[in-house]
């Protein structure tokens, strides 16, 4: 800090030697021994460590020179914060700017001598200061480190990073899920993925718990949320095009589309990650088939890939769900949303990698890249979980095809032969004669 800055308008100058009556040491284990010309008054009236220092209780104050000369031991890298405290014992703190401090870094090193020799004005000087600036995240991390040593009295910075009440987060999530299932102007669309992305943060496990546990509330929130996402898709998108002619890109709504696809696609995993799924396979189950038209009414493989890709991404995670045990559906629809999506996905996929492989047009396309790998688990996970007739059909469709590449349901194929072939032995063992009504 500048000798002169803010220097309280009195008689006593820091560095005033002839009007000094004691001299501050500032002495390092380097070696390094500052003199400072001070004043007894000055130290004596803000500092409790001078006023002790220079008290006559002091057990060396009667040794010569001892109440002249104030020896004071600091690490080096507190040299500065050392002499800029001393500085601001000179200054009226109440009638300075806040222009003083010059940055968080250096307020906090101040803060530290001054909570290590006791100066009670600096020390509330400081910690109003670093309780109202903003920080980096260098500095947050040394405020973390430091703060939490010097006591209450330096608790008031810590304020910001205070866990919050259940309800305060309670209240903030159902405020941003609101937001991120809207249908803003489009210039609020960066606004939207940011609230999005936070979301997903809050309730994601990683080095530390979720921030919020889901309670009953917040579920039946989300579910709302989440039917009113659904009413506008199928009244903007699904309701007028699926029995038209039209196609989207005639009618200049993809646009549209692919913004309803990708919030019903961020929406999946936050669904997937509270356990509440089986709203959106219901619903997903309840479209499929509209959506698969629309889709196919593109005039271009370029006009539809990212909408496609989409739409395979709430797929896998309904598929997901249902192929693992999360929600029971009954034999015939799980049959039928794979009799939907299998060949959509079959003859999709080629186009997506042809794509992004070749970047066709500057097309852009974020993909989860483990999607394929996880569809394929859930298609063959629905497979085997069908009755072996219905399983027989599948599969007879998938060796027929000429895209037998993807999904590959070679684990499914083995599983049935295997099962067919020892069914009879199988079953005979249990002594069900009935079991061998049906033929396999």
């Amino acid at each position: 800090m500048d000798p002169a800055d803010k220097e309280e308008k009195t008689t006593h100058v820091i560095g005033d030697q002839p009007t000094s009556d004691v001299v501050v040491r500032l002495r390092t284990q380097e070696g390094r021994d500052d003199w400072l010309y001070c004043h007894s008054e000055i130290l004596t009236k803000n500092c409790k460590y001078f006023a002790d220092r220079l008290s006559e209780n002091w057990p060396t104050c009667q040794i010569l020179g001892s109440r002249h000369c104030v020896d004071v031991y600091c690490q080096e890298l507190d040299f500065d914060y050392h002499v800029n405290l001393i500085r601001l014992l000179y200054v009226s703190i109440d009638d300075s700017g806040d222009d003083m401090w010059h940055g968080v870094r250096n307020a906090l090193g101040i803060l530290q001598v001054a909570v290590e020799l006791e100066c009670p004005q600096i020390v509330t000087a400081c910690v109003n200061y670093l309780e109202a600036v903003a920080w980096e995240e260098a500095e947050e991390e040394e405020i973390l480190r430091l703060v939490p040593r010097m006591g209450l009295q330096a608790e008031p910075i810590l304020a910001r990073l205070q866990p919050v009440s259940q309800s305060a987060l309670t209240n903030i999530f159902v405020s941003a899920i609101r937001f991120a299932t809207s249908s803003p102007p489009p210039e609020m669309n960066d606004l939207k993925s940011s609230a999005q992305e936070q979301l997903e943060y809050m309730i994601t496990e990683d080095d530390d718990a979720p921030l919020l546990t889901a309670d009953d509330n917040i579920r039946h929130e989300v579910i709302d949320c989440l039917n009113r996402l659904f009413s506008r898709f199928n009244n903007s998108v699904i309701a007028p095009f699926c029995d038209s002619a039209e196609s989207l890109s005639e009618a200049g709504n993809i646009q549209l589309f692919l913004s309803y696809l990708t919030d019903l696609s961020w929406v999946s995993q936050i669904l997937s990650k509270l356990e509440i799924m089986r709203e959106l396979v219901e619903y997903w189950f309840d479209v499929s088939e509209k959506i698969v038209k629309v889709l196919e009414q593109g005039s271009s493989a370029k006009e539809v890939t990212e909408m496609k890709l989409r739409a395979i991404e709430v797929t896998s995670k309904v598929l997901e769900a249902i192929g693992y045990g999360s929600v029971i559906l009954p034999t015939a629809k799980r049959l039928q949303i794979l009799k939907v999506w299998l060949p959509f996905v079959r003859v999709t996929k080629p186009m997506i990698d042809s794509a992004i492989m070749n970047g066709e047009d500057g097309m852009v396309i974020k993909m989860d890249g483990e999607l394929w790998q996880s569809l394929e688990s859930s298609f063959v996970s629905i497979i085997l979980a069908l009755p072996s007739a219905d399983q027989a059909e599948v599969l007879t469709e998938w060796l027929e095809n000429e895209c037998i590449r993807y999904p590959d349901l070679t684990e499914a194929f083995e599983v049935w032969c295997y099962r067919s072939k020892v069914a009879k032995r199988r079953l005979s063992l249990l002594g069900d004669d009935h079991a061998m009504t049906n033929s396999i």
